[in-house]
């Protein structure tokens, strides 16, 4: 077994001993994130792994207007990784392997998801040969099971106490040869219910609930309901954005309308409310 599955702690820099230990396919640093992390896919043993790490310090891309998180707080969150990981189990979500211990930080070794990452720079979300414009226009049985699994995984994490924060097409990994999805980078995720402490908050904005903008606000699994809704309703409508052209049948875009109204309240109360209706709606043709 290659030390990267063994070892519990080492006093070098993470890419160093990475290299030594594996071979290195792609390395993504703060050049190409928003976060300042600094991950490797690595393959070693015959198998692919993702590394993960909180870098050395340097500032993600300058100008970037989403909240700046420093080294010691993408170590926290890396650790809260580590929390969601080991408290939840789903064949969609990103397997976690092993941490390792290092002078900069936690380094987590994650089985290599297969796929292909759904979120695209924007420049390249009008490319038809893109994930981000293949996966929505999938044929309709296969985007609505995609759907189904995306939201039974977060049935499991609100069971386990987990609030989506953050979540986005970039969190998504499609197989488009069995139509298989993982989900990624769930750091930012938090034990709920809580408050928003931010303002605003990590997350892309065509996806994020409005109380994720909000300073004091309350943020549970309503805001869960509401990403869900959207990432459903964007995809499920072609990227148009209209009812018209949903995937669904129209009781189905009735159950996302709700999941998407701008007022807590007026949402479903929780992620397994959200999964009834849809369940029930997706059965009506």
């Amino acid at each position: 077994m290659s030390d990267l599955l063994s070892v519990g702690a080492i006093e070098e820099a993470p890419g160093a001993y990475v290299r030594r230990h594996g071979r290195v396919i792609e390395e993504f640093g703060p050049d190409t994130q928003d976060s300042g992390n600094v991950s490797w896919l690595v393959e070693l043993d015959g198998q692919r792994v993702f590394v993960k790490t909180a870098g050395d310090g340097t500032p993600p891309r300058p100008g970037d207007p989403l909240p700046y998180v420093d080294h010691e707080g993408r170590v926290r969150l890396l650790r809260n990784a580590v929390e969601l990981a080991t408290s939840c189990s789903h064949p969609a979500l990103a397997r976690l392997l092993h941490v390792i211990e290092s002078p900069v930080g936690p380094a987590l070794v994650y089985q290599a998801a297969r796929g292909e990452l759904v979120g695209v720079p924007r420049h390249l979300r009008d490319d038809p040969a893109s994930p981000y414009q293949r996966f929505a226009h999938l044929p309709a049985d296969l985007l609505l099971g995609v759907f189904d699994v995306l939201i039974d995984l977060h049935v499991a994490l609100a069971r386990a106490g987990w609030v989506a924060c953050d979540l986005y097409d970039g969190c998504l990994i499609l197989d488009f040869a069995t139509a298989s999805l993982t989900v990624i980078d769930l750091d930012s995720y938090r034990r709920g219910p809580g408050v928003n402490d931010m303002g605003r908050m990590f997350g892309a904005t065509r996806f994020m609930a409005p109380e994720e903008f909000e300073l004091g606000a309350v943020i549970d699994e309503r805001t869960t309901t509401f990403t869900l809704g959207r990432i459903i309703w964007h995809f499920g409508t072609r990227l148009t954005e209209h009812a018209r052209d949903f995937c669904g049948p129209p009781a189905l875009a009735l159950v996302m309308r709700q999941a998407c109204r701008p007022q807590p309240a007026d949402r479903y109360a929780s992620v397994s409310a959200f999964a009834d209706a849809w369940g029930a709606a997706r059965s009506l043709r």
